[in-house]
């Protein structure tokens, strides 16, 4: 999902009385952005905002081949929550949707023996493999694979599109290890909440519960730059119409993910400098605890 424009926030055009558009960023102008470069004062959007002491520098800046010299609180670009500036913003995103066009395709391939193998369930007698199966039966495992499995092309092709959209843009952001933590925190929390609430025998798969939780974190990004929040929130209502009132959809996963992904996300956008890291993968930790407790305590229930 691109960076939708927000409210004018230059330090010269301030007050409600300017409703113009945003400057587009200097290096993609076709995203607007209310975030100038600490140095140059030139626009940039999430993907060129580097960390500096004060604020945020742009890729030139941070180099020192600006032609304001170099810095050392620039000498180590980092992005805005803090993780490192990568030459290809999007390559954890383009390996995400490559493995589950690499699952999906196996999944056609093998058939659905592959599928119940590795689908999320969380007990019950499954004829074409012949024995009782399940999460509840030490199947854990089921857990993280059934994030990357799904059920039809449409169903692929609507959460990969997703993930290009909104991954993309919030992997810039965050910094690949933070975002491929945030990635698999939220799916295993949508994991947990589905094995949770869901009957034992409803299978369920899909990189929803993922996806939703990158969601939330874009909506938390998109506050903290001051960005108007109106068609997030707008693409998230309709997400979670869809959610509830189309048939065969985990709804569990969707709210389990978008939770995490708002809690883990406002720690990685919001965490004080001075103790970041602490922070943000501590808030990680703490969620997975939950997501373990919440599996502990329903496997109790069915064994």
């Amino acid at each position: 999902m691109d960076q939708a424009p927000g409210s004018p926030q230059g330090p010269e055009d301030q007050g409600p009385q300017h409703a113009q558009s945003l400057p587009g960023c200097y290096r993609h102008p076709d995203r607007e952005t209310g975030v100038r470069c600490t140095r140059c004062e030139r626009p940039i959007c999430p993907e060129c905002m580097i960390d500096a002491s004060v604020g945020f520098q742009c890729p030139e800046c941070a180099r020192g081949d600006s032609g304001t010299g170099h810095s050392p609180a620039a000498s180590r670009p980092r992005t805005l929550a803090g993780g490192s500036v990568a030459a290809d913003p999007r390559l954890v995103t383009k390996v995400l949707i490559g493995i589950n066009l690499a699952a999906f395709l196996v999944q056609r391939s093998v058939g659905d023996r592959f599928t119940n193998r590795f689908e999320l369930i969380g007990q019950a007698y499954v004829p074409l493999l012949g024995d009782i199966e399940g999460i509840a039966h030490g199947q854990y495992y089921r857990m993280l694979t059934a994030m990357f499995l799904h059920g039809s092309y449409i169903h692929i092709l609507f959460n990969m599109l997703s993930l290009w959209w909104i991954g993309g843009p919030l992997e810039a952001a965050l910094g690949r290890a933070r975002y491929v933590t945030l990635y698999f925190v939220s799916g295993l929390a949508g994991s947990a909440l589905t094995y949770l609430i869901a009957a034992p025998n409803q299978p369920s798969l899909g990189a929803s519960g993922a996806i939703f939780g990158l969601f939330g974190a874009t909506a938390v990004l998109m506050r903290r730059l001051r960005y108007d929040m109106r068609p997030v929130i707008a693409l998230l209502v309709i997400n979670l119409i869809f959610t509830f009132s189309w048939s065969n959809i985990a709804w569990q996963a969707h709210i389990g993910g978008l939770v995490a992904g708002v809690i883990t996300g406002y720690a990685m956008v919001h965490a004080p400098r001075k103790h970041r890291t602490l922070v943000q993968y501590g808030t990680c930790a703490l969620v997975l605890v939950v997501a373990v407790v919440m599996t502990l305590v329903r496997t109790s229930q069915l064994t």
